[in-house]
């Protein structure tokens, strides 16, 4: 390890210690799994979702539109 200047206070000395370890390959392929799988959510779920709730409230705008033109 270098010799680094002292950081000052509030620094976690342990934290040094953690960074200059490896991390596993367990944890490595748990959180390619765990993004792939929120991504899944978020584009494949959630999209169509949000898509389907836009075209409501346009819907809904378009008929109210219509609807305040009718009445004047």
């Amino acid at each position: 390890m270098t010799d680094l200047p002292d950081p000052g206070p509030g620094f976690n000395p342990g934290a040094r210690a953690a960074r200059a370890r490896r991390i596993p390959l367990w944890r490595w392929l748990l959180w390619h799994v765990l993004l792939v799988l929120g991504m899944l959510v978020f584009y494949v779920g959630l999209t169509p979702l949000w898509i389907g709730l836009r075209a409501a409230a346009w819907l809904a705008e378009f008929r109210a539109r219509r609807r305040r033109d009718r009445e004047h």
